[in-house]
């Protein structure tokens, strides 16, 4: 697992609670504490179609817990490079401490048509909860 820990970060986010992180033409994906609220214990994170192309709004992965599901959705297009390690996400219950910093799910690099202004600032985000 690559970890992470930038002294200024710039999360952008979607209204369906994913955050993503620009470096350049790569970017860190995940899903948001808010849209974990209330889950005590993750089961399993399933990945869909795990690497190549994936459109904004595609489902990226279903992280199921008790007897129902999240489903996290690609934030814009984008190549799938890399994958966080599932283990540690689920067992060491990285993605329920810590959703935006070391719980992100997959590096992506960045679709050319990128466009930052469907996405929400740190800001409008939280004014939006």
């Amino acid at each position: 697992m690559k970890s992470y820990n930038a002294l200024k970060r710039e999360l952008y986010y979607t209204a369906s609670h994913e955050w993503i992180e620009f470096h350049d033409i790569e970017a860190f994906v995940g899903i948001t504490n808010y849209r974990l609220t209330g889950v005590k214990q993750i089961k399993r994170i399933e990945f869909v179609r795990l690497y190549g192309f994936k459109k904004k709004g595609e489902v990226l992965a279903n992280i199921q817990f008790d007897s129902r599901r999240i489903q996290v959705h690609m934030p814009v297009n984008g190549n799938i490079i890399s994958i966080n390690d599932v283990d540690l996400l689920v067992s060491q219950d990285l993605l329920l401490n810590y959703p935006e910093t070391e719980g992100w799910l997959v590096k992506i690099l960045v679709g050319q048509s990128c466009q930052r202004g469907n996405l929400l600032s740190h800001e409008q985000y939280s004014s939006s909860l």
